[in-house]
């Protein structure tokens, strides 16, 4: 007997698989090893190169890449770019030293600092800090943080010398400089690594995974620029369970991500995501399979509206960063 409508939307969400976090396991073995085998044919056949650069922040997504490109085109064809500035951790450069090692690798620190100064990065991000916090200066630390209720917006944190924070809401001319200044730390990076890819004859590995390209948290021209992504397409649960299986360290495999770009310790979720990671796997993976927001709420231990919201939030990221993934746009076809 054919099911009327109601009975097929009810036999469909019995047979449903439940969304849990196990709806992001995967066969770790089987996918390093798909992964390499497109590396190497991307690489040698695609992009005509010997190997490649893997800029190594410390963190979990650019560890894994390096591993995968070490699995795949052997330790003497991967050079790792470990590129601080006055703004980033120490912990970063540690944590990226410590892949090189494991990996065994050749890397090269570059402190990209002077760069920054000289092109104005520190100063133009300054000045539009001292617009909201007059005394904001030499030995103060800033971030910038997500705001507000359904309706998001931006403050501007500060730390004083003396340890006092502040917080205030940014207009959008102080945030957009902000945000401009900063993204000059991802071009610089980026130029560097394709100065060393050039003179190796190397291609550039990026290293976003699929949450973070699919909403848009990169710099055009920046980090978002790159020969080849081998992670694109990993949730990031699935990133971390590659670090595993890939035997990184220990220390790698638990790093919490955070976007190491500003003074202040800063987490993505703070700055950009709605959720944390874990959530936010979640979320992108219910609304690419049609998961009623419902369903969501339970999963992530939210309202049913608030679920709604966390989709409505990855839609209007889709659209607004829409042109970050577009190639420049010819008037006229040549």
């Amino acid at each position: 007997m054919a099911l009327d409508a109601t009975s097929l939307a009810s036999s469909t969400a019995r047979t449903r698989r439940a969304l849990d976090q196990s709806v992001l396991d995967i066969d770790c073995e089987a996918e390093a090893a798909r992964i390499g085998d497109r590396l190497r044919e991307i690489v040698a056949r695609v992009l005509h190169r010997r190997g490649v650069v893997v800029a190594l922040s410390g963190g979990i997504d650019s560890s894994v890449c390096a591993a995968l490109a070490v699995r795949a085109l052997g330790r003497e064809r991967v050079l790792g770019l470990l590129l601080p500035e006055r703004d980033s951790s120490s912990a970063a450069t540690r944590l990226g030293r410590m892949v090189a090692k494991k990996l065994r690798i050749e890397h090269r620190v570059e402190d990209i600092g002077a760069t920054l100064e000289a092109i104005g990065c520190y100063r133009w991000r300054d000045e539009a800090i001292r617009r909201i916090f007059p005394a904001y200066g030499a030995g103060w630390l800033s971030k910038i943080v997500i705001a507000g209720g359904p309706i998001t917006y931006f403050n501007l944190v500060v730390q004083s010398p003396a340890g006092e924070v502040l917080e205030q809401r940014m207009d959008a001319p102080e945030y957009l400089q902000i945000v401009s200044a900063t993204s000059f730390k991802q071009r610089i990076r980026k130029t560097i690594e394709y100065f060393h890819a050039d003179r190796l004859n190397y291609a550039v590995i990026g290293t976003p995974n699929r949450l973070e390209y699919d909403q848009g948290f990169f710099v055009k021209n920046g980090d978002g620029s790159a020969d080849v992504k081998p992670i694109a397409h990993l949730y990031k649960t699935q990133v971390y369970a590659l670090a595993r299986h890939l035997k990184l360290p220990e220390e790698i495999c638990q790093a919490q991500p955070t976007t190491d770009t500003y003074s202040m310790p800063q987490g993505q979720d703070e700055f950009y995501f709605a959720l944390p990671w874990r959530e936010m796997d979640l979320a992108l993976w219910g609304l690419n399979h049609d998961v009623p927001a419902a369903e969501l709420a339970v999963a992530i231990g939210a309202t049913p509206t608030q679920a709604e919201r966390v989709y409505a939030d990855i839609r209007a990221k889709r659209r607004a960063t829409e042109y970050l993934h577009l190639a420049p746009q010819l008037v006229l076809a040549p």
